[in-house]
């Protein structure tokens, strides 16, 4: 992988993007620990975004609390006196308990305090859900609008899909926005994909251990993708040409006399000529027109093609604000169902670990390489939920497995000794961070493999 190649800009922007994100999404976590604990009148030493091991990028005392920036983006954290947590902070256990501490609270107010995180990151989902569906509403593009069809790659074509057939239902079940295909074939792990190819329709059966192979391949939303003519849309100050030029509306047809009908076509051939100045012919109205122009180091041309989004016609549904709230909890509901999916299929090895798994490299090139709001509200709001359900799973060093204790404990009347709490939460925290160094270790593999 060569560093000349790497876009720094968009490495920036996608870079901002996931440390605002994650800050909001961390900062209102700890809150959720932070405010229930100050009700309940216990003392809070700490309180950082991002992890401060060996020193801080920004700390202040604010009364009994050290309000900082860490310098390690995997999270925060509250310190509350009196709680076995990730500070291992073991001197102040061995103290007599004390009125402001954690461990002298009663059961049912630690519980709260423990899961008040989670309940926060929920609360944001739906927040950020119904604001979005509010704002934006929802914008879809329609299958039936495909008038080409969809162009496919080998893994689509190796289960029977065509380039110029059209995928109208899974299951039975007819497919209305375009958006949402590849994800209802691996969730809803589709047995059955229906096609109009030629004006029949046309029933072509998922193979076993596809869902695998799309996970494998990356290929969760991008199986097949829109065929659509080379339309110019504008056109780039960079762009070299040598004789005449491409103007707004030129329908590109050929490249060096080798003719194409859809973009994709296009794509693959003027790659072949990457350093070269080359012939385009063009429809330009009624006439047909000779470009030449040099394809850059990179493939490019130096014009925009105007985008099936445009061509075909997207819906958009617009709500007011009370029937944005139903809608809101339903995609958080719809987030989290899908979530838990792809955990199952993890655990039951219909996808693997190995390509799946990713650590703070891949979540942060989920964003886009442009700021777009509504991309960073829709991806924050799913990272929020999918951070809820996570703190929440009852491992030892998570908001879970302090909640599963506390439990136990009010249902026993058995509080577990401060030595248990010491190991579950040593052990908790292994786990977590061997995870985590898998996780990392997997991203750097596939940067540079």
């Amino acid at each position: 992988m060569s560093l000349l190649a790497i876009d720094w800009v968009s490495v920036g922007v996608k870079t901002g993007q996931f440390i605002l994100s994650f800050s909001i999404l961390v900062v209102l976590h700890e809150l959720g620990h932070f405010i229930p604990a100050r009700w309940f009148k216990c003392r809070v030493e700490k309180f950082y975004l991002f992890f401060n091991p060996w020193f801080s990028l920004w700390k202040k005392q604010k009364g009994e609390t050290e309000y900082g920036i860490g310098w390690v983006p995997f999270g925060g954290f509250v310190k509350i006196a009196g709680m076995i947590d990730e500070s291992m902070d073991k001197e102040q256990m061995k103290t007599p308990p004390q009125p402001w501490e954690f461990r002298s609270k009663p059961a049912w107010q630690r519980l709260i305090i423990m899961i008040g995180g989670v309940v926060v990151n929920v609360l944001l989902a739906i927040v950020i859900f119904i604001g979005i569906t509010w704002v934006w509403g929802e914008e879809n593009l329609p299958v039936k609008n495909l008038k080409y069809g969809v162009y496919t790659d080998s893994l689509a074509r190796s289960m029977g899909i065509k380039d110029g057939d059209n995928i109208v239902a899974i299951d039975g079940r007819t497919i209305e926005n375009f958006g949402t295909l590849e994800s209802e074939i691996v969730l809803k792990e589709a047995k059955q994909l229906q096609v109009v190819r030629e004006g029949q329709t046309i029933n072509l059966p998922v193979p076993d251990g596809f869902m695998k192979k799309i996970i494998k391949n990356k290929k969760f939303s991008g199986l097949v993708y829109p065929r659509y003519p080379v339309l110019v849309d504008s056109v780039s100050k960079t762009a070299d040409f040598r004789k005449d030029k491409l103007l707004k509306g030129d329908k590109l047809i050929a490249l060096n006399n080798q003719p194409f009908e859809f973009y994709h076509e296009f794509d693959k051939l003027k790659k072949g000529y990457m350093d070269s100045v080359v012939n385009l012919t063009v429809l330009r109205g009624a006439d047909t027109v000779t470009v030449s122009v040099k394809v850059n180091s990179k493939g490019s041309i130096g014009f925009f093609a105007v985008s099936p989004l445009v061509l075909f016609g997207t819906v958009t549904k617009e709500y007011t604000f009370f029937e944005s709230i139903p809608i809101g909890f339903n995609r958080c509901w719809e987030t989290l169902n899908r979530y838990v999916t792809g955990l199952k299929q993890l655990f039951t090895g219909k996808v693997a670990a190995s390509d799946s798994l990713g650590s703070v490299i891949s979540i942060g090139n989920t964003f886009p390489g442009v700021w777009d709001w509504e991309k960073f509200w829709t991806l924050t709001g799913i990272f929020s939920i999918i951070l809820a359900f996570m703190n929440i799973l009852p491992i030892p060093a998570l908001d879970g497995g302090h909640a599963l204790f506390t439990l136990y404990e009010m249902v026993s009347g058995r509080k577990p000794s401060d030595k248990f709490m010491e190991y579950a939460q040593m052990a908790g925290m292994i786990l977590l961070l061997g995870l985590m160094a898998y996780a990392l270790g997997l991203d750097f593999w596939r940067l540079f493999k």
